[in-house]
């Protein structure tokens, strides 16, 4: 029998992308809590919506019959894999996160969790990052991991400190420019 008629089996799909980003040892899966949010709306909708829509279409397309070359059936299996992998996945990373608020270090001049830095660099020039958690930063939007090499330099520095950010090509000297968090709210 020809390779391409071999029934595909689920539990190579299932391990895919399972692998969770490294966090340091001892460390924890800090989150801010927008972070939080937009991954519990995200694992909700999921099982809320989009899966039950899902098995809705599995079913019907079972009930038509032959299932081997029916693409609504196929499709909605493999969707089905998928979905079930990210709900895994999400499962797990919320049941580890440590919801850390930035706003707590509203008004300091020290880099922590959730702080927007701007600093400078001989090579490249001003700079302005804000350390986010492994799950939620975007490196388009100006957001790196806590883990990330220059958000570990930096952590902890103050305004007008220089730190060193060890690279491939050599060791870089930042220096923090300004530190921001996000304003605390009238009733925190």
């Amino acid at each position: 029998m020809s390779k391409a008629f071999t029934k595909e089996t689920d539990s190579a799909d299932d391990d895919e992308g399972l692998a969770l980003p490294p966090l340091p040892p001892g460390g924890k899966n800090y989150i801010t809590p927008s972070g939080y949010a937009r991954l519990r709306a995200e694992l909700l909708d999921l099982i809320d919506n989009e899966r039950p829509k899902i098995v809705d279409v599995v079913h019907w397309a079972a009930s038509n019959g032959d299932r081997s070359e029916n693409g609504d059936y196929l499709y909605g299996k493999k969707r089905l894999r998928e979905i079930d992998r990210r709900i895994r996945f999400l499962t797990k990373r919320l049941e580890i996160a440590e919801v850390v608020d930035p706003r707590l270090h509203a008004g300091s001049e020290q880099v922590f969790f959730g702080a927007t830095v701007t600093y400078s660099d001989d090579e490249d020039g001003e700079r302005t990052i804000t350390i986010m958690g492994i799950d939620e930063a975007d490196s388009r939007m100006g957001q790196v991991s806590w883990i990330s090499p220059v958000a570990r330099a930096l952590l902890k520095a103050r305004v007008g400190d220089e730190v060193q950010l060890p690279t491939p090509g050599g060791v870089r000297h930042l220096e923090v420019v300004e530190v921001q968090y996000p304003p605390r709210s009238a009733a925190t």
